[in-house]
């Protein structure tokens, strides 16, 4: 955000969309995940302080909390051990994982003009994971 603040201080404006996690908006359930957690609420902590210091300067930052995404780590992880595949996809109730298509249009909405009320918001969007 150093960088992205800077350059958006230039032109007056500008939107900065931070990548945290659900697991930022909760604690993780596994018990090596401690340290996954606590980096994914500091994107949001920093998120919201940022958004509160630089608005007035006409710069809007957010985060997205993306749930299970179909990326290749994730892919792997499921391919290798069946059970865990298994758990994954009962942790969300819209029955499937998330594709990076959907987690990107949320990004843009968050970009856009239409998301100009929106300022140091933590958006999930996790097909119902945290519900």
């Amino acid at each position: 955000m150093k960088y992205e603040i800077s350059a958006m201080l230039k032109l007056g404006a500008g939107a900065i969309v931070n990548n945290s996690s659900v697991d930022g908006i909760r604690a993780y359930p596994f018990p090596v995940g401690s340290a996954y957690s606590a980096a994914k609420h500091g994107v949001i902590g920093l998120t919201k302080s940022a958004a509160r210091e630089y608005i007035v300067k006409g710069i809007r930052i957010n985060a997205i909390c993306p749930g299970w995404t179909q990326t290749p780590p994730v892919e792997r992880w499921m391919n290798r051990d069946s059970v865990v595949a298994k758990e994954i996809i009962e942790q969300e109730p819209i029955g499937r994982l998330g594709t990076p298509a959907e987690i990107a249009n949320a990004v843009v909405w968050l970009c856009s003009d239409r998301a100009a009320f929106v300022v140091g918001a933590a958006l999930a969007v996790e097909g119902g994971y945290l519900a």
